[in-house]
């Protein structure tokens, strides 16, 4: 009674670091993530965060913008700070971790990594079955940024759905991303360069929701309107999609349940339970404003600036 009473005086506060030198868990999670922005990381990470949360777990989040160093360094240096186990992001990883790790959209096979991914061949499909049912033949593509752990498996996804639909995917119709950004500037100068080639097109497939309205504004400075001259399709399903104008349909992603599943499978190795190395969540074809059937006569050819 009189150590706590002393401990309470002196607003005395138990050392975790300590705690570790007993062969104690820091109740400490360390997170990995590209990019700390709104959209696609942020809703993955509040799904984590809520979990760990109401666990008792505190964690770090640091950033590393897809660079290689900086990916390599920081699992040491979170190890140092005495967390229990890693939580990554769209992050690519080449070389096993020194803690319990789990990832979200990682694709990556390492020993003892569990990867928390989205069917991307269930979701390529329900996005080009969608405009192929609306009646688009003559489909651009976004394509998405090389160092983004889903653009290999999203892209590899959409070519197959494509053959699957007989829709004929041309280079010239391609938009590569390039930009590190959660902008819709990632997608808005390929798409006027686009609309420039004066090479039709009635629908633009998205790599994601903040591209779509980067497409969007460049097809409105254009003078085309969407759906009605060229509709478009995003992915994720981000909070602000819905707001869009015109509202975005998409593929939804689970995002917050994404974040909630990595962070108890992370808590299930600390423990010491088995885990897969491989969970695959399921997408959702939300269809709202920005797609309908295309004119008889696209004007994306006609009508450009």
């Amino acid at each position: 009674a009189r150590v706590k009473a002393a401990a309470a005086k002196f607003n005395y506060k138990p050392s975790m670091i300590a705690r570790t030198l007993q062969g104690k868990r820091m109740k400490a999670i360390g997170v990995l993530v590209p990019i700390l922005g709104e959209g696609y990381h942020s809703q993955v990470l509040s799904g984590l965060g809520e979990l760990l949360m109401r666990e008792d777990y505190f964690y770090f989040t640091v950033h590393h913008q897809h660079k290689k160093d900086l990916i390599a360094a920081y699992p040491d240096l979170l190890r140092t700070r005495g967390v229990d186990g890693i939580l990554a992001i769209d992050t690519h990883l080449y070389t096993p971790l020194p803690l319990p790790t789990v990832l979200v959209a990682g694709h990556t096979e390492l020993p003892g990594i569990t990867n928390v991914v989205l069917d991307h061949e269930r979701a390529a499909h329900l996005a080009l079955g969608h405009l192929h049912k609306l009646g688009h033949r003559q489909i651009a593509f976004i394509q998405g940024q090389p160092f983004s752990s889903d653009s290999d498996s999203r892209w590899a996804a959409t070519l197959k759905a494509a053959q699957e639909f007989g829709i004929e995917v041309h280079e010239d119709l391609v938009v590569h991303l390039s930009v590190d950004s959660t902008s819709p500037e990632i997608s808005y100068p390929g798409i006027r360069k686009l609309i420039q080639s004066h090479r039709p097109f009635t629908a633009v497939c998205c790599f994601n929701d903040v591209s779509a309205m980067g497409s969007i504004r460049a097809l409105h400075e254009a003078g085309l309107h969407v759906p009605s001259d060229v509709s478009i399709l995003g992915f994720d399903d981000i909070q602000s999609s819905a707001y869009q104008v015109p509202s975005l349909s998409t593929i939804r992603q689970p995002l917050r349940k994404m974040g909630a599943t990595a962070a108890e499978l992370l808590l299930k190795k600390l423990t010491g339970e088995q885990t897969p190395d491989l969970i695959e969540v399921e997408p959702e074809l939300v269809v709202r404003e920005s797609t309908a059937p295309p004119r008889a006569h696209p004007k994306t050819k006609s009508h450009t600036k």
